[in-house]
């Protein structure tokens, strides 16, 4: 393919929420529950924030960061499954917010957490056909989780945006290749007008994440005749912190190569960006030359596997913001607070 990453950006909303006090709400054992979930803490988005904002921070941060004309971006996909509007999409407003021509197509796709990688397949594809020169992928959510639900221990909020384009002295990473595992496997859903998404239990684990994300991994690898260890880096979709080390011990891959990418254990389950926040943390530190491997996954269900090398031009583009700059800045708040945030209470 001759395709690859020309910038990325990401936003993570400040506010964090314990575990422990999670636990302590609806009187759960809260080291029994980090324990098996490999989390401390998960992002809260403020009274003010919501899948557009977030989009837009991460799209911006991605424009700095690429530096290019923003008149050139051709397409515009945002994935997430909590877009504000039912009817109105998320991709016009980033759109407009980057100041990006209304010459261009735009989209919101959903396909729970792996939205996002379906987005850089859109652009992939018409980047190569040349029907665009460049072509912008986010995957933003924040996440729902019932009160009291397994999910609320996790549901998080943040974004990534990325930027595709032609190979060339401007691209950061190269795509090499990429494929996807897709079955109608039904382990979590939300029924049209409910404000909360009910899952399949440990359903959620075997029949679906393991084996769509196993299957498109080793697809990948056998389409590219490559290995685990021709790879620096591997990122998984993180709904916990124990899948992807599962994952990653199950395909070969060794847990180093999972760890700078691992970003579950202090935001939470961030949806749609999880594997893309995940990707481009590996991409802060990555040098010419590393190979990347990230699968990501979504319910329903289907998992993208996308190979890349690492080219020159990163080192030229440390300019952003990284993730760990907003994975560190923090405010933790009390389940109070965050309940008033999330507008848990009705008056």
């Amino acid at each position: 393919m001759d395709v690859g990453i020309v910038g990325y950006g990401v936003y993570i909303p400040r506010y964090r929420l314990k575990i422990e006090d999670i636990a302590k709400v609806w009187g759960a054992d809260a080291g029994r529950v980090k324990q098996g979930l490999l989390v401390e803490e998960k992002s809260v988005p403020g009274p003010d924030e919501d899948t557009v904002t977030i989009a837009v921070e991460a799209a911006r941060n991605a424009m700095r960061h690429a530096r290019i004309n923003p008149q050139d971006i051709g397409a515009i996909y945002v994935g997430s499954e909590s877009h504000p509007y039912a009817v109105k999409p998320t991709a016009t407003m980033v759109a407009e917010a980057i100041g990006a021509t209304p010459n261009l197509t735009a989209a919101d796709y959903e396909f729970a957490c792996k939205a996002g990688t379906a987005g850089i397949q859109t652009c992939m594809g018409m980047v190569e056909a040349g029907m665009i020169k460049y072509g912008m992928a986010i995957g933003a959510d924040t996440a729902q989780g019932a009160p009291g639900d397994p999910l609320e221990y996790t549901a998080a909020a943040g974004g990534a945006a990325f930027i595709i384009g032609k190979n060339g002295g401007e691209t950061i990473a190269a795509i090499e290749g990429t494929c996807s595992y897709t079955t109608d496997t039904p382990d979590f859903w939300r029924r049209d007008m409910q404000p909360y998404p009910r899952h399949g239990g440990r359903f959620t684990g075997k029949p679906a994440y393991f084996k769509h994300v196993l299957s498109a991994a080793a697809a990948l690898l056998q389409q590219l005749q490559l290995r685990p260890q021709d790879y620096s880096y591997v990122v998984f979709h993180q709904p916990n912190g124990k899948f992807p080390l599962q994952a990653a011990k199950e395909l070969g891959f060794s847990t180093e190569q999972v760890m700078p990418g691992l970003l579950v254990t202090k935001i939470g389950n961030t949806y749609s960006a999880s594997t893309l926040l995940g990707l481009a943390a590996i991409l802060d530190q990555a040098k010419p030359g590393e190979r990347i491997l990230a699968v990501s996954y979504g319910s329903g269900a289907g998992s993208d596997a996308i190979s890349l090398l690492v080219r020159d031009a990163i080192e030229e583009k440390r300019n952003s913001p990284k993730v760990l700059d907003y994975v560190n800045k923090k405010i933790i708040i009390d389940y109070s607070t965050y309940a008033k945030f999330r507008r848990l209470l009705v008056k």
